[in-house]
């Protein structure tokens, strides 16, 4: 699996995994910081160490590489906000290393709503988030708000 910058190209794949129109999707890519989670030829290897986040260093991906997954978060008020995921398990697990780097290169904590009805909450925990409490409602759904403070992102 490698990590690597959302491109404008990857619109489809990523509406079709987060059920959202492809405007919507184009739009997220180029108003944040996107990563997706590619599996296939255009991979280079799977020993999962693999981050081409800079454009450098790694071969461009093929038509036989897969987009398995994707994170979008931007940094407001000293907070990196995680904005949308979806993917399999290990994707989420690895994209959502993205984050916590940029927010401790920041200096800045991360913070995550997640629908109480969805498996990743016990991803996000152990990964190192802690439970915050009850996040908005989201599309009627209750949420639980996810957090790592700055001070734990070392740890």
């Amino acid at each position: 699996m490698r990590i690597r910058d959302a491109l404008e190209s990857d619109a489809e794949a990523l509406a079709t995994a987060a059920d959202l129109p492809r405007g919507v999707v184009k739009d997220m890519i180029h108003d944040r910081s996107v990563r997706v989670a590619i599996v296939g030829n255009g991979e280079g290897n799977d020993s999962g160490d693999e981050r081409d986040t800079d454009g450098e260093g790694v071969a461009d991906d093929t038509e036989d590489s897969t987009v398995t997954g994707f994170v979008a978060f931007d940094a407001r008020g000293g907070t990196v906000h995680v904005t949308d995921f979806d993917g399999d398990e290990e994707a989420i697990r690895r994209l959502f290393e993205e984050p916590r780097r940029f927010a401790r290169r920041e200096e800045m904590g991360v913070e995550a709503v997640v629908p109480d009805d969805e498996r990743t909450g016990e991803i996000l925990e152990e990964a190192g988030f802690e439970s915050a409490g009850p996040g908005p409602r989201f599309e009627g759904r209750l949420t639980t708000r996810y957090v790592i403070d700055s001070a734990d992102l070392d740890r």
